[in-house]
């Protein structure tokens, strides 16, 4: 009867979220231990917290490593906020303004009466 005794091979020897492992049979017949990385969660908007499309879904030591250009959209609020809630975001600031003008129309023409 074989023991297929399998230790961890790294100092930590608790299983904690960043110590999850694989039992893998090698080539030559040994079971050994492969060390899991961690899901990842993609990017999500501030606003509705859908995921952003066009963010990779990395672990944030390998989004440190990557390019500008990767890590976002080229649009207003690129790699934060989604289309959808940018675009709501300008029609509210223009609408605001529009209210604006047409109350200071509406001031001056009760002046003149």
């Amino acid at each position: 009867m074989v023991l297929n005794r399998v230790t961890y091979r790294r100092r930590l020897s608790y299983n904690t979220k960043s110590n999850k492992v694989l039992l893998t049979k090698t080539p030559g017949g040994k079971l050994v231990y492969h060390y899991a990385t961690k899901k990842t969660q993609s990017t999500k908007c501030g606003d509705c917290k859908r995921p952003l499309r066009g963010v990779p879904a990395v672990r944030p030591t390998k989004l440190a490593g990557l390019s500008k250009r990767v890590k976002g959209v080229s649009r207003a609020y690129g790699g934060s906020k989604c289309s959808g809630c940018v675009r709501s975001r300008i029609i509210r600031a223009f609408l605001i303004e529009e209210q604006k003008i047409v109350a200071r129309v509406l001031k001056a023409a009760q002046s003149k009466k």
